[in-house]
């Protein structure tokens, strides 16, 4: 499956810095794969339309069992409150179970640098579950 584009659902106020966010998630078996693929469409219409997104991008790698996830916001606030919201609060409640792994990182970049690089989202993860595993 190819990367879903990075897609600005707000425009981001030059002079500023967006709070960027990168996930990995791998799922425990292929059966898994239809539904978290499914369910992760649906996150995505909803962080297109969701209050203080600059930008997001979705890499899915079905056979791998693997998904990535590349996001800035405004600020903290903002992805936390995206996170609470629904639907993708009940498909984090509702995904748990055919987690195998998952990985997050965050950090903060100026608004200019936006899209953000998905070579630099996979170094930092990378870096993030090495020092989880450490």
């Amino acid at each position: 499956m190819p990367t879903l584009p990075w897609t600005v659902p707000n425009h981001a106020r030059p002079g500023t810095e967006a709070y960027a966010m990168a996930s990995r998630f791998e799922v425990r078996s292929l059966a898994d794969v239809p539904r978290f693929f499914l369910k992760s469409l649906a996150a995505w219409r909803q962080v297109r339309s969701a209050p203080g997104a600059l930008g997001a991008s979705l890499i899915a790698q079905p056979l791998k069992r693997t998904f990535y996830t590349l996001s800035a916001w405004e600020d903290r606030d903002a992805l936390y409150a995206y996170a609470r919201a629904e639907p993708h609060r009940s498909i984090m409640t509702g995904l748990r179970s055919t987690m195998r792994d998952s990985t997050f990182t965050f950090w903060e970049v100026p608004a200019e640098r936006l899209p953000l690089a998905w070579d630099e989202a996979k170094q930092r993860l990378a870096a993030e579950a090495a020092k989880s595993r450490g």
